[in-house]
């Protein structure tokens, strides 16, 4: 691609790793997925800036990806650039009962860093593998604990690549949604505000959040974590369940016989693969349920 020689001179004067042809499958919890024709690693809020200036500018296609677990990869890959928000963009500082969180801070290593601090708020989130931006693009959520239980503010890019700051009401917060979702608007730091807590006790909390999904969820296989979301007045993983799916598959991809909820990969699984068998799985809830399950994760290139 005649661009990619002008975005590794970009790179390279704003101190940006970049990874030309770059294999989805090595970034996405899926583990399948075509290649990107740049995958580049951002390192700033000016740096995811200038890049998305850049690509909005030259007409190229982007997306943003922090951990990839929430992401279905095609199997051609992704036709454009990806902007990853991982571990050279991901600072977290504490001041009192405030932190602020650079986006591509895993979630996890936030919920390590607070119960170090003795800050209590964000325990059931622990455990749920994605970024703090991507958390709160998703308002994620586990065991009756949300993002916007604890979010305060934001930063983020508007589509001409300039910095926002918008608080939490202007957010529009529901559930597995936020205004993030509605427009062209990059998150790229997140500052929640948490409460005094006991270390221990927040340690043995996080844990036992962790042993809940250990012990119910099919950790040991690469998904996407929950594939459905929850349609009012029932639940995913029941509804797939009561139908009688444990098991099913197509090509490598099969409902895990652990947790309804999960498609997982077994082996070798494509995008085709999984496509296919949440499209049956949605037919035939529909058919015996009247449910419409609609898919959490988000479907890339």
């Amino acid at each position: 691609m005649s661009y990619i020689n002008e975005l590794t001179e970009l790179c390279g004067k704003l101190g940006c790793r970049i990874i030309p042809e770059c294999s989805l499958s090595e970034y996405t919890t899926f583990r399948f997925g075509g290649p990107c024709r740049a995958l580049v690693s951002v390192n700033s809020a000016d740096s995811a800036a200038e890049l998305v200036r850049f690509l909005r500018r030259e007409n190229i296609m982007y997306s943003i990806i922090g951990r990839g677990s929430n992401i279905i990869a095609s199997d051609d890959g992704f036709d454009g650039v990806i902007l990853h928000f991982g571990s050279d963009f991901a600072k977290i500082s504490f001041e009192g009962n405030t932190v602020k969180c650079e986006a591509g801070a895993s979630l996890a290593a936030v919920c390590v860093q607070a119960q170090q601090n003795s800050l209590t708020g964000m325990e059931n989130l622990y455990g749920i593998p994605g970024t703090i931006g991507g958390a709160l693009y998703m308002n994620a959520g586990a065991y009756g604990s949300e993002m916007s239980d604890i979010v305060v503010s934001a930063e983020y890019l508007d589509s001409d690549g300039i910095i926002h700051t918008i608080d939490k009401e202007g957010m529009k917060l529901s559930y597995r949604h936020s205004i993030f979702a509605e427009k062209e608007a990059v998150i790229t730091s997140v500052t929640m505000k948490l409460s005094e807590g006991d270390s221990g006790e927040i340690k043995s909390a996080m844990n036992e959040c962790m042993g809940k999904r250990t012990s119910k969820q099919p950790l040991e296989y690469p998904s996407a974590g929950s594939t459905f979301k929850r349609p009012e007045g029932s639940y995913a993983s029941l509804l797939v369940d009561e139908c009688g799916l444990k098991g099913m598959s197509c090509g490598g991809a099969m409902v895990s016989e652990k947790h309804a909820g999960f498609v997982i990969n077994k082996g070798n699984a494509t995008c085709r693969d999984v496509l296919e068998l949440c499209d049956k799985i949605k037919k035939i809830v529909f058919e015996k349920t009247g449910y419409q399950l609609e898919l959490e994760p988000v479907i890339l290139g």
